[in-house]
């Protein structure tokens, strides 16, 4: 007797698979609420990323397992890669819809993929011109995280840096309104959450597509002030030469903004920020992060670097390395270069390989290092930690912390400094 043919479970709900940035991630919590609103079944969606060759890589290793984890299933690729690269998926027989970074966020992209019987019948490829976008969608604001609320404020980049693909997937810069921004972080706050951080793709520049053209100090003061029962708020990755006076007050002024931010710094030598198309010098970053730390001498920086941009030489590349000093660098974020077809740094004489990976792991070491540095410092100090799990924290600075007994989780605790290891704080 043959045996029963077994019928592959259809999935109630979509799977959703995140790469990427905190961005995605955010973006991913607003299509969730999407496809249920929708009723999408049978359907498993792939939110990509296109920072790097590496990254599309990955989200066609990705999207192969899961087509082979939910055999049946609808496969949804959406995300910057998506944007970037629509032919890349659609070639891929494993796929059965492109969406585009701005159709993910339409309630009508996703009740047309709650009727799975019309792909094949409508339009498989949903990928627009994202450079046409001027409007700010309501998820821009609305806000995600268990135990810290992010809340996305703006979105895509009006900047050419030639090493960059993300314009092409996220178009030009759009802002939330403060208002709006405002009253999304009260209900955060009546919900229960101590820690807002505020995200975007070129954070620096919200405000300038805005009547009045306000900056980040003004919408960061506006919050300060309009919500007095917010604990902690946080402002995400940023670039240093767009910091405006405002945001300069409130560094120095307000011990509810977090000691801590993340510099978009990609390399430390003047030939090679101008052949990047960056807007700041190397002594300008050096500067801010000395007037930063001047008005807050507890800032902790974090910072992107990438090793190996075409026509670096051995030079060039220890200012960046000198630069982790120089800067007082802690959380360092390294990138080894990955030429972009489309970008002009693709077009210029690239570094080998071999040195790429070298040069990225000596400034991964002079990180490390740096974070050692950091945390041995911290040993004996009293840090005030947001819970994130039971045992595990961070504090203002954003180290990590390992408790030895349970703590509430969400909630705001003081701890003594008992020592550090594996990059962790432990109390």
């Amino acid at each position: 007797m043959n045996a029963p043919v077994l019928a592959t479970p259809v999935l109630a709900t979509p799977v959703f698979a995140t790469l990427g940035c905190r961005l995605n991630a955010y973006e991913t919590e607003a299509m969730k609420e999407l496809a249920a609103a929708a009723g999408v079944s049978g359907a498993v969606v792939v939110n990509t990323c296109a920072v790097t060759a590496e990254a599309v890589r990955k989200a066609k290793q990705e999207i192969r397992r899961l087509s082979r984890e939910h055999p049946g299933a609808q496969i949804i690729v959406t995300g910057c890669a998506a944007q970037t690269e629509p032919e890349t998926f659609a070639a891929m027989p494993e796929v059965s819809r492109v969406v585009g970074n701005h159709e993910k966020m339409q309630a009508s992209t996703w009740a047309g993929l709650a009727v799975p019987d019309l792909i094949g019948t409508t339009e498989r490829v949903q990928v627009d011109d994202i450079m046409s976008v001027r409007e700010t969608a309501g998820h821009l604001i609305d806000g995600f995280g268990r135990h810290r609320a992010y809340v996305q404020v703006q979105n895509g980049c009006d900047h050419r840096c030639t090493f960059c693909i993300i314009p092409y997937g996220r178009g030009n810069s759009r802002s939330g309104p403060a208002g709006v921004v405002v009253e999304q972080i009260r209900r955060l706050v009546d919900r229960g959450f101590n820690e807002v951080v505020l995200t975007g793709v070129d954070l620096t520049s919200w405000g300038a597509d805005l009547p009045a053209t306000p900056r980040l100090g003004d919408l960061v003061m506006r919050i300060l002030r309009l919500v007095p029962d917010l604990a902690r708020l946080r402002i995400s990755s940023i670039d240093s030469i767009e910091v405006d006076p405002a945001l300069m007050e409130a560094i120095g002024g307000e011990a509810r903004l977090m000691p801590h931010l993340h510099l978009s710094l990609q390399a430390g030598d003047d030939l090679i920020l101008k052949r990047m198309k960056r807007r700041h010098l190397r002594d300008d970053a050096i500067r801010f992060c000395e007037e930063a730390r001047r008005l807050r001498p507890d800032m902790v920086f974090g910072a992107d670097v990438i090793a190996g941009f075409p026509t670096e030489t051995e030079a060039m590349f220890q200012q960046s390395l000198k630069l982790v000093e120089e800067c007082g660098l802690t959380f360092l974020h390294v990138f080894p270069f990955s030429p972009r077809k489309g970008t002009p740094a693709a077009r210029m004489p690239q570094v080998r390989g071999p040195e790429i990976k070298e040069r990225a792991a000596r400034l991964r070491a002079a990180g490390d290092a740096a974070l050692g540095r950091h945390l041995l410092a911290q040993v004996g100090r009293l840090h005030r930690v947001l819970m994130e799990g039971p045992r595990m924290g961070r504090t203002e600075g954003f180290a990590e912390v390992d408790f030895g007994a349970d703590q509430p989780e969400g909630q705001i605790v003081k701890a003594v400094i008992l020592g550090h290891g594996d990059g962790r704080l432990l109390a």
